[in-house]
């Protein structure tokens, strides 16, 4: 069971073992992007889960793996009979049966757009993926800047401020806080760090996802895992 010491809202959320009746297996926090999208959405609405964490790139991964899913992939939500895998399905699925928690905008235009940006990024932005990976807690300033991974920033930048900026200025892409914050919130911890300089409306933004409790307690995560891949704490010249 999760160990974080967290705010009492946020430890809600983890729950208790024996009570949890979902599950959601992870990789590792530092690097994995897929992982963080669903845990932070279930801390931040207060879904309560038994986090299960394997280790990537280890001898015994593939098969730790497969003891919860065939896909060879993470994440992976078990609730009682049904398995779940791929972050976007997850984030679906949780949102149908979590209804009354609005995980999505609740106007209709706004929930097409929200579920577009998110397909969007699930499907794409790989220039930014190979250039600039998750690596939470290093240092990478000015690194990855392709031309690929710079129009992928500022296709990302067009769609923040398209939506803040939607219907009045407010604090998350749909208002309060949703799926698609979830879904970016990686793209800010590559932010963070490759240094990536935004506008400041954008700026705040990222600022304000890096002080979400729920995002606070994965990157606290993050930062006390011990095992590293070596190929992705180094960024060669």
């Amino acid at each position: 069971m999760h160990s974080t010491e967290l705010d009492p809202t946020l430890s809600q959320a983890l729950g208790d073992a024996t009570k949890a009746a979902m599950k959601l297996v992870i990789g590792n926090k530092k690097y994995s992007s897929w992982s963080m999208r669903p845990w932070v959405l279930m801390v931040a609405f207060n879904i309560p889960f038994e986090e299960v964490r394997i280790s990537l790139k280890k001898p015994e991964t593939s098969a730790a793996i497969t003891e919860y899913s065939s896909s060879g992939r993470l994440p992976v939500l078990v609730d009682g009979e049904t398995t779940v895998w791929d972050s976007l399905s997850i984030c679906e699925y949780l949102a149908e049966q979590f209804p009354e928690k609005n995980m999505w905008p609740q106007n209709v235009a706004h929930r097409a757009t929200a579920r577009s940006i998110c397909a969007e990024m699930h499907s794409g932005f790989g220039d930014l993926r190979s250039a600039m990976w998750m690596n939470i807690g290093a240092s990478f300033p000015g690194k990855g800047r392709t031309a690929g991974a710079q129009a992928d920033i500022g296709r990302i930048s067009e769609i923040w401020e398209t939506c803040l900026t939607a219907n009045g200025v407010h604090d998350y892409l749909f208002g309060e806080f949703s799926i698609a914050d979830a879904y970016f919130a990686p793209v800010v911890m590559r932010f963070n760090t490759y240094t990536v300089a935004l506008p400041p409306m954008l700026q705040a933004y990222v600022d304000r996802i890096n002080a979400h409790p729920a995002v606070e307690a994965w990157v606290e995560g993050a930062l006390r895992e011990t095992d590293r891949l070596e190929f992705l704490d180094s960024y060669p010249d």
